[in-house]
């Protein structure tokens, strides 16, 4: 039973959640909302995260294949150490999970990864704890260390597997069958359209009556021609009924051969399963009163607060409801979500809210916009409406899965100026 703490020294602004969202705003509010506090020294920014290392998720279905494939110290990288050059004052970070909010009395309790639990009293919180994947191999759905067991794995299992199945045909799915298909197979040749003989069978099965359904159904044709290059298979407007073992392509059988069944009544035989298809939010530790029906955190959509659970709170990231998870919605919702809670906290602190600029207010890009590298040297995609061709979407994101702009990122160096 976790024992409550004594009234902190400081008040407390707790950021849940280590990745995009919750390394962005910390970054912000120290640059731009604690300078601006009175008093700004009894402000403590409280970071927790599950992992003590963040990762470039979108490049997993890359990096799960091969640490030679992506550099290492680049998609590894200490949360502790990016957040070194700010005043120990004003930054704590937990390396822990969130367990429970108490939002009637505004605590949070944590479990650290020395198993110990600990409760914290919060003034403003920031809940940005993401989604999980069905798949292990495909985010940080615990800590660094697991998910590179989980890669080792996996690893091991490729290197006698003859056939693979991929469900749901979405860009991570996709994606992961480019790298796949490449990897495993190599290019045919230049006038072929196809891999005859693959070396390794790979199938992409999707209940959409297309993959990729976000982009145009021509984007997502010139996709299906890219994976036919690399040997994948895409079974459509089909669903998956069922898997043998129960758990297989989870965190409990991951290298295991798996059976499986389909809605038309076929059955598919794979030495690798990996399940691709949607993501979980990551709020158990949360009242469901805070829900919205699809368990996401129900968030005002022009604010980002969470109207439901009292003064100074937020939701920021794939686990808010404003908008569909995506890594540029983030980045647009960093600058307003930011922007309201520095407000609100100096209304707060006495602060007379006639001087203070208007909250601001979030709309979501709803234009077409979505990247799909296909293996290392193709793809597709569109950006604000905009059919974008492959070589642009090689060059954007699929020579490193945008590992190229995580170092401004992590290193708070992309919110030096206050947007």
């Amino acid at each position: 039973m976790a024992e409550p703490t004594p009234q902190p020294a400081f008040k407390n602004i707790v950021i849940l959640g280590g990745s995009y969202a919750g390394i962005s705003t910390a970054h912000y509010l120290l640059k731009h909302a604690i300078p601006k506090l009175p008093d700004q020294s009894t402000y403590q920014i409280i970071l927790v995260s599950a992992s003590s290392e963040i990762i470039c998720r979108p490049a997993t279905p890359r990096a799960m294949i091969s640490d030679d494939l992506l550099p290492q110290e680049k998609f590894f990288v200490s949360i502790p150490e990016i957040f070194k050059k700010y005043p120990s004052t004003n930054f704590l970070f937990e390396h822990a999970r969130a367990e429970h909010v108490d939002h009637v009395n505004r605590t949070v309790t944590i479990h650290s990864d020395t198993d110990q639990e600990k409760k914290i009293s919060y003034h403003a919180l920031i809940i940005a704890t993401g989604a999980s994947t069905a798949s292990p191999l495909l985010s940080l759905n615990q800590d660094s260390k697991y998910l590179r067991a989980q890669w080792a794995l996996f690893r091991d299992a490729l290197k006698n597997a003859k056939s693979i199945v991929i469900t749901g045909g979405g860009p991570t799915g996709i994606e992961a069958a480019g790298e796949l298909g490449e990897y495993l197979n190599g290019q045919p040749g230049w006038f072929a359209s196809k891999l005859e003989f693959p070396k390794v069978a790979i199938t992409v099965v999707t209940s959409a009556s297309q993959i990729l359904p976000m982009l145009r159904a021509s984007i997502a044709h010139k996709a299906e021609m890219y994976l036919a290059r690399v040997g994948v298979t895409i079974i459509k407007g089909t669903k998956v009924t069922g898997v043998s073992p129960l758990e297989s392509g989870t965190d409990f059988a991951l290298p295991s051969k798996t059976t499986v069944s389909l809605s038309d009544g076929s059955e598919l035989e794979a030495d690798i399963y990996i399940p691709a298809m949607g993501m979980v939010p990551n709020t158990a530790f949360l009242d469901k009163s805070l829900l919205a029906s699809d368990g996401r955190v129900e968030t005002n959509p022009s604010t980002l607060r969470v109207d439901k659970a009292g003064d100074r709170v937020y939701a920021v990231g794939d686990v808010g409801s404003y908008g569909r998870p995506a890594v540029h919605a983030i980045l647009n919702a960093i600058p307003v979500v930011c922007g309201n809670i520095k407000r609100d906290l100096l209304i707060t602190s006495g602060v007379n809210e006639t001087s203070l600029e208007a909250e601001r207010a979030y709309k979501e890009d709803t234009r077409e916009t979505q990247m799909v590298p296909i293996g290392r040297s193709k793809g597709v995609g569109a950006a604000m409406g905009y059919r974008l061709p492959s070589f642009l979407v090689w060059l954007i994101k699929g020579r490193d899965y945008w590992l190229w702009t995580t170092a401004g990122l992590w290193s708070g160096k992309q919110w030096e100026k206050e947007s």
